[in-house]
């Protein structure tokens, strides 16, 4: 019933996969640790649901220090292949269930990548997924406040908040808060981190299917809602879903400066059902637009500064930050991983 719908995000899932696909969104699960999309056989965001030439199983992101991204899994790459079986004719849904498994077993994927010519197989030994949420570093000598956000959980939402209000209360007027990688999560999480920068009006606006649209205004609560706070959003095409509706607050509402590549594109809400003893669902009910009502599905929301990563870029160069620190007078600073 629900492939009928043609959705690759409405699904039903067995009482496993449903405990385990809500507990990735709160930040814990056990897997290989990456978000799956789908592409077209242009490499465009798309809507398909059955893989296929046409319809290609992508990772939007690795999360940070996930199996996946130990293992050298990048943003982009084309899934073909799972224990060497293919997954032409298999739904989104059933690849997804082949990736995922328990703690200690492995997985190899087939995998090929923009800029390489054959595929390549890559084996990744899956474990606990714990994600950090939140990760703040003080650059340019304390001038600047830097947060990252790698999911949109209620707690790191409210961690997020912590982390801005602490800069804030420091004195510092310059925030580069980075959404690079970051899949997404709860609607409402999103309204919070958007809340933190734009002090009134719509957020986001949603639609249902016969047209009719509802804003979701700010909070009223944020502490960098003050425009002397100059904001700089690094985004990049890992990010997606929730981090697409912060992107398109920021920018529709001119409270940040975005830095790095287009989004993801994913502009849907679904609605999670829990069905008595037998799993549950998820449902595709409401299109979200941005605040100058515009809808980013499968286009994805544009820099205003774009800045291409080359593929080569060393592990401890990030010209996106580099850039964001220019944009705010700053001086270039090498920002290492965190561990």
């Amino acid at each position: 019933m629900f492939d009928a719908i043609g959705d690759p995000y409405s699904s039903y899932l067995s009482p496993d996969d449903f405990e385990a696909t809500l507990q990735g969104i709160s930040g814990q699960f056990e897997g290989i640790g990456a978000e799956i999309g789908t592409v077209d056989d242009a490499g465009e965001t798309s809507d398909c649901s059955t893989l296929a030439p046409d319809c290609q199983l992508v990772v939007v992101a690795p999360i940070e220090g996930s199996p996946a991204e130990k293992a050298g899994i990048r943003p982009g790459d084309i899934v073909v292949a799972v224990d060497g079986s293919t997954l032409d004719g298999l739904t989104v849904e059933d690849a997804r269930n082949r990736i995922r498994g328990r703690k200690g077993t492995q997985v190899t994927l087939t995998i090929r990548r923009e800029g390489q010519s054959a595929p390549q197989e890559v084996r990744i030994t899956r474990d606990v997924i714990v994600t950090q949420e939140v990760i703040e570093r003080d650059l340019a000598g304390g001038e600047v406040g830097y947060v990252r956000l790698t999911g949109f959980s209620e707690s790191g939402a409210n961690e997020f908040a912590r982390e801005v209000a602490e800069d804030v209360e420091a004195g510092r007027k310059k925030l580069i808060i980075d959404l690079r990688g970051n899949p997404g999560g709860y609607i409402t999480a999103a309204r919070k981190v958007a809340s933190e920068f734009v002090a009134e009006g719509p957020v986001f606006w949603q639609e249902d299917a016969d047209g009719n649209r509802r804003p979701t205004d700010a909070t009223g609560e944020g502490s960098a809602t003050d425009e002397e706070i100059e904001v700089v959003l690094l985004i990049d095409r890992g990010s997606a879903s929730a981090s697409e509706i912060v992107a398109g607050a920021l920018k529709d509402t001119g409270r940040a400066t975005l830095v790095g590549e287009t989004t993801f594109g994913k502009g849907t809400v679904q609605e999670w059902t829990q069905l008595d003893g037998a799993g549950g669902f998820r449902l595709t009910v409401a299109k979200w637009l941005t605040p100058n009502q515009t809808w980013i599905h499968t286009v994805g929301v544009e820099p205003d500064v774009p800045v291409e990563v080359p593929a080569d870029v060393g592990a401890e160069e990030d010209p996106a930050l580099d850039r964001a620190l220019e944009l705010l007078g700053e001086q270039a600073v090498v920002l290492r991983p965190a561990a």
